[in-house]
């Protein structure tokens, strides 16, 4: 089973790496679902993590929901070009129409441009899937674009409340293409996960840090929210979870 980390750093990817994850998905902006990390993010990122582990950019280039504008096309197929030219490993990508089906042309146009920077690069299809009408007929879609891997909840709030339904793509996709589990998924979700039959899960393994009563003052909007919190790649969370991903590997080779 493959280990995923979210991170918004390139301390949080350098954190992931020595403790053994697979790749990281890298975005800014967690807080809001995620959004494109900027190019000296992506390269101070590749210097922390020194070959290590691979390197999958969201490309996402605001938040909110998953229909795009023309020029919100346009400024996530320049995204694509400029974070594959240094060197990620692949990208992150989704995208629907109003009705909730898969938006083809968008999605040929974000794969095209991956396919023409890096024809070998890997294709994420993100959490997307989970606001979609018809995820399993959307999956079987991502296998004829030729994707790697879908990340997706099974279309349930969370990884854990999808469990039936991740079970059910694994086992359409046939191998076709991975089956990552993530969103909202805990330590405890693992080994459901893996007996499920998924190939990979993902975590965002995050705490918060926060200077608050120090005297910072807030630069953004008087709402109670703390104006100093952000949040970082907790190194334990992480590690918990490569050694429970071996665990499981291990009992079930044996």
């Amino acid at each position: 089973m493959k280990l995923e980390i979210a991170v918004v750093s390139a301390a949080g990817a350098g954190t992931a790496a020595a403790e053994g994850a697979h790749r990281v998905e890298l975005c800014s902006s967690l807080e809001l679902g995620g959004i494109t990390p900027s190019q000296g993010l992506m390269e101070a990122s590749m210097e922390h993590v020194d070959g290590r582990l691979e390197i999958h950019p969201l490309i996402r280039s605001r938040p909110g929901d998953f229909r795009y504008s023309a020029s919100d096309v346009d400024t996530m197929v320049h995204e694509i070009r400029h974070l594959l030219a240094q060197g990620a490993h692949g990208v992150v990508v989704g995208a629907l129409t109003p009705s909730g089906d898969l938006d083809v042309h968008t999605i040929q146009r974000l794969v095209e441009a991956a396919r023409a920077a890096n024809p070998g690069a890997q294709l994420t299809f993100h959490r997307a899937i989970d606001q979609s009408k018809e995820p399993l007929a959307v999956l079987e879609q991502l296998v004829e674009l030729g994707f790697t891997r879908v990340l997706t909840s099974g279309h349930e709030a969370t990884a854990g409340a999808g469990l039936k339904t991740l079970a059910a793509m694994a086992e359409r996709s046939g191998g076709a293409v991975e089956i990552m589990a993530g969103g909202g998924l805990t330590l405890e979700d693992i080994p459901a996960m893996h007996a499920a039959g998924l190939s990979a899960v993902h975590l965002s393994a995050k705490k918060t840090v926060s200077t608050l009563g120090d005297g910072a003052i807030s630069l953004g909007a008087q709402d109670g929210t703390d104006p100093t919190a952000y949040t970082v790649t907790d190194r334990e969370v992480v590690r918990a979870a490569k050694a429970m991903v071996n665990a499981l590997d291990l009992a079930a080779a044996g």
